[in-house]
């Protein structure tokens, strides 16, 4: 396990209740993960940076965490900001200094304003691009949201990319384990790898608007560059296209379209005019049927 000490970044920024915190957390990462920590030396040593990570176990921020903070920079992780008035969980994350993110706002620059100012302020701000744990039915990265680009593009810091592998292997995403497996596999302790790789360059986007293709364009290299990361830990090919979770979606409502009106078609007829068997639906008029209705109320 590659180790380095706090006192090598001359900026770490650890409060007291950043570093009870880490009392807290660090045993129980330590009780289940065996951790492979690598590329602390693609980490910025002062002035604000973005980490952008890859998101396949409900405990990736925990692990993440702990790699960042054993690196001498202590992540700012984003977090919903309902999280910020949960009891307890709520008054931790504003004492050690994590974000809000604001969704509900109408003003995108807004609801990322105090990422802004963290990184402008020099401090490690992490993003999980992906918005939730990814769809991606071997756990490769999926499309990412812009909000990274967006900051990244606003203050000019640096992105770099970190993937993280083997969580998965405790808590499997969305509670599928795998053939012979539970839910929760948490003994034995597992192997974690977290890796960074070198910071994305963004250069060619500098001094640009901040239009829809421009930030899609910039978070699609920032989550090309997460990939690229997570093939190096995993000795693997990742797949040539990335997994839309829109795309998806689209592509499951027309084949749940297309099952129901084949299950439309297929229904007994009733008696000429009636338009189904008994006293079901009765036709409104010439060439009405239920499928044309039921598009029709979409």
């Amino acid at each position: 396990m590659a180790r380095r000490s706090y006192a090598a970044f001359g900026n770490a920024d650890y409060g007291i209740w950043y570093r009870f915190a880490a009392v807290l957390v660090k045993p129980v990462t330590t009780a289940l993960v065996k951790p492979d920590w690598r590329g602390w030396e693609h980490l910025p040593k002062e002035g604000g940076f973005l980490a952008a990570v890859n998101h396949n176990s409900i405990i990736d921020p925990v692990v993440y965490a702990h790699w960042q903070y054993n690196s001498g920079r202590p992540p700012r992780i984003l977090g919903k900001s309902t999280l910020f008035s949960v009891p307890f969980i709520g008054f931790m994350l504003r004492k050690t200094g994590q974000i809000p993110v604001f969704r509900d706002s109408t003003d995108a620059a807004q609801a990322f304003r105090a990422a802004i100012d963290a990184v402008n302020s020099g401090q490690c701000v992490q993003f999980y691009p992906e918005g939730t744990l990814t769809r991606d039915p071997d756990l490769w990265p999926m499309t990412g949201k812009s909000g990274v680009a967006r900051v990244a593009l606003m203050t000019g810091a640096p992105v770099v990319p970190v993937a993280h592998w083997g969580a998965h292997e405790i808590i499997p995403p969305y509670g599928r384990g795998t053939a012979g497996r539970g839910k929760f596999n948490l003994f034995p302790r597992h192997t974690v790898v977290v890796a960074a790789g070198p910071p994305v360059d963004l250069s060619r986007y500098q001094g640009l608007e901040l239009t829809p293709q421009v930030l899609r364009d910039a978070t699609e290299d920032i989550m090309a560059a997460i990939t690229e990361v997570l093939a190096g830990i995993r000795g693997e090919q990742p797949p040539a296209e990335r997994y839309d979770m829109r795309t998806a979606a689209r592509a499951r409502a027309v084949k749940a379209t297309a099952e129901r009106h084949r299950a439309a078609d297929g229904r007994p007829q009733g008696p000429a005019g009636t338009g189904s068997a008994g006293t079901g639906s009765v036709g409104t008029g010439p060439g009405t049927d239920d499928s044309t209705t039921e598009e029709n109320s979409k």
